[in-house]
């Protein structure tokens, strides 16, 4: 199997290794190694790719010797795209072109490198989204971590609760009914259920499969439904809006330290953005600054951002130093994100074993209380 952004990319991938297609099947993007299938490197390879040409081009290495440098140092999947970046570079063209021809970064790491590019300052644009990407993957993993920790509960429970179904609750319940001749409703329910998992656990194990393949064909539109839910829900509408601000910030602070001017920066920052109402906000602000208005006018109109953020803003603007206001709202966002991911994380554990305990617990429940009886009747 083979990635490239086009047919003519995927033959000059293998014209490369001196192999050429006979034919080709084209696979959805979700079957083909991960990603969106659109050949731009994962966020841990980008910032690998912008930490080199950083410390290469500082020291005034030139720009085709330091893209072979970072081919390099880069996984296997993302090394053919590094290589044709470098090959058109080599022949001529800029490398904000090359990168957006081959499909290497995403829009906004494009505007960067191209403003870079007219101020004659690469390096420092290259510098500056490595903290940006690094950013961005701490903000990720703080994600990660919200989602690991009731993902492994969950599954330890579900795994406590298939064993106690499909041996505990059986034995127990024809034990129940050789000593009193019946058992409760809710037990005879279980020890159905549980007998049914025993007989034909194959084909629950293929139905499972069956399940998870089609949550990963779907799983665009899960992701889109867990946060427009994520988003209503008091315990997790906060750590989402620090997240969305966390990467309006970087991106803003990336854009604007490389010199490009803020109306067009606010029109790529707010496409990052998925937070609707946020998003919304931003947009209207962007049109009528373009329209001539003034923008510490503006901002208080945003009312999805915090007081204080917006008060900041206002005195950055007055200053002429919007820069310095952006990337330090981006550390701060990002220290609160921490903040509030540690608040639900805390908050999660006691719910999760609420629930651990409602599930197991009443198959407990509903085996004791039977035993219970018949020992009573026993003793009678």
């Amino acid at each position: 199997m083979a990635r490239a952004t086009s047919a003519r990319a995927l033959s000059e991938q293998l014209r490369r290794k001196r192999l050429v297609a006979l034919r080709t099947y084209r696979l959805p993007g979700w079957a083909g190694g991960g990603g969106s299938g659109d050949g731009r490197v994962r966020l841990k390879d980008q910032a690998e790719v912008h930490m080199q040409l950083s410390q290469l081009l500082i020291r005034g290495v030139p720009l085709v010797e330091a893209l072979e440098v970072v081919s390099s140092s880069v996984s296997p999947r993302t090394k053919p795209l590094i290589d044709r970046v470098r090959d058109k570079v080599a022949s001529g063209s800029g490398f904000s072109d090359a990168s957006e021809s081959v499909g290497l970064f995403d829009t906004v790491t494009i505007s960067v490198y191209r403003a870079a590019e007219r101020t004659g300052d690469l390096a420092g644009a290259a510098k500056q989204l490595s903290t940006t990407v690094r950013r961005q993957l701490q903000i990720q993993g703080k994600v990660a971590t919200l989602m690991i920790y009731p993902a492994i509960v969950m599954f330890i429970s579900l795994a406590v609760v298939l064993f106690m179904l499909t041996q505990v609750v059986p034995r127990v319940g024809d034990a129940l009914k050789q000593m009193t001749g019946s058992v409760p409703m809710v037990t005879g329910m279980m020890m159905a259920v549980g007998e049914f998992l025993r007989d034909y656990f194959l084909f629950v194990v293929l139905g499972v499969l069956v399940v998870i393949a089609l949550l990963v064909a779907i799983r665009k539109q899960l992701e889109v439904l867990f946060w427009r839910v994520s988003r209503r829900i008091p315990i997790f509408r906060d750590v989402v809006l620090a997240q969305e601000s966390a990467r309006f910030f970087t991106v803003m602070a990336a854009m604007t330290r490389s010199g490009i001017v803020l109306a067009d920066a606010l029109g790529v920052a707010v496409n990052a953005l998925g937070h609707p109402t946020l998003k919304k906000q931003l947009s209207t602000l962007r049109t009528r600054l373009i329209e001539g208005g003034v923008l510490r006018a503006l901002i208080n109109d945003v009312d999805a951002l915090p007081i204080g953020t917006r008060r900041l803003l206002i005195a950055a603007e007055r200053a002429g130093d919007l820069e310095s206001a952006f990337e330090t709202l981006a550390e701060d966002m990002t220290e609160e994100l921490d903040r509030k991911s540690s608040r639900l994380l805390a908050a999660l554990e006691p719910l999760i074993i609420v629930l651990m305990f409602a599930v197991i617990g009443s198959m407990v429940l509903a085996i004791m209380i039977p035993m219970i009886r018949a020992a009573s009747q026993s003793v009678q």
